[in-house]
């Protein structure tokens, strides 16, 4: 680490691009995504190591991070979607009601069901989760991703470190048992509803003991929905609903290499 922090003190104008990816054997385990400082990488390197390693899908076998410079100059200051939360009975009851909520941004049912159930057997190419996102076109239903195994990943975000602590509290004060997790995909959905090829994202997470997933769009904001898989489930992931003739080129260019820090909705 020293060797590190040596190499970093002389680009006072840069913030740094952190990211982890583990793994078992073939599967994938947990990702994370941060943008900071250089007086917060130690350890944030540290809290990542020990969330691959005690992690509900297993212990990783294998561990990477990856550290690039990114000039402060290029961050985008963006607010987060709005955010709210529906409580449902089931995942039964969830999937109907992220089914609902699709219909009103103009996805039709049937094109939804189709995606869904690709998600929920496994999207990757020899099933099982993969590590990004499913591009699904809003008029064909047809998959537009390039590799069915890795997905699109979403990358280069995170909450302004000054407003952090302040969103973490007011989660915290609502009742929310943990502001972190909620936190991180408030900030993937936020940044992923900035693009307008984007009509919707879709998304449950693939840890068996976390049922909550969400519908987000520039539209209607970051909506929560208490359950939607059953629990004990290993599969998860995203579906990113994309409007037809889209670049795919520019909106992955975008996803995974323009950076942005978020603000609290409405600031």
């Amino acid at each position: 680490m020293r060797d590190l922090r040596a190499s970093f003190r002389a680009m006072p104008e840069q913030l740094h691009s952190l990211r982890m990816r583990s793994s078992c054997g073939r599967e994938h385990i947990s990702g994370a995504e941060r943008l900071l400082d250089f007086a917060q990488l130690e350890e944030e390197m540290s809290s990542m190591l020990q969330r691959a390693l005690g992690h509900p899908r297993g212990r990783a076998e294998r561990i990477c991070l990856t550290l690039e410079p990114v000039k402060a100059a290029t961050v985008r200051r963006e607010s987060l979607l709005s955010l709210s939360t529906f409580q449902v009975e089931n995942w039964q009851q969830g999937r109907r009601l992220a089914g609902d909520l699709l219909k009103k941004l103009g996805l039709e049912r049937v094109l939804v069901e189709a995606a869904v159930a690709q998600l929920s057997a496994g999207p990757a190419a020899q099933g099982g989760v993969m590590r990004g996102a499913m591009l699904i076109d809003a008029l064909t239903g047809q998959r537009c991703e390039s590799d069915r195994s890795r997905g699109v990943r979403v990358s280069r975000m995170d909450v302004d470190p000054g407003a952090r602590q302040s969103i973490q509290c007011l989660l915290a004060g609502q009742g929310f048992d943990d502001p972190q997790r909620i936190v991180e995909a408030w900030t993937l959905a936020s940044k992923v509803a900035l693009c307008p090829q984007v009509i919707a994202e879709l998304c449950w997470s693939d840890d068996p003991d976390y049922l909550t997933g969400y519908i987000a769009s520039a539209q209607n904001g970051y909506q929560r929905i208490s359950q939607l898989k059953k629990a004990g489930s290993r599969i998860g992931g995203r579906i990113f609903f994309i409007r037809p003739g889209t670049n795919l080129s520019a909106l992955t260019d975008f996803l995974q290499r323009d950076p942005i820090l978020f603000h609290a909705p409405g600031t």
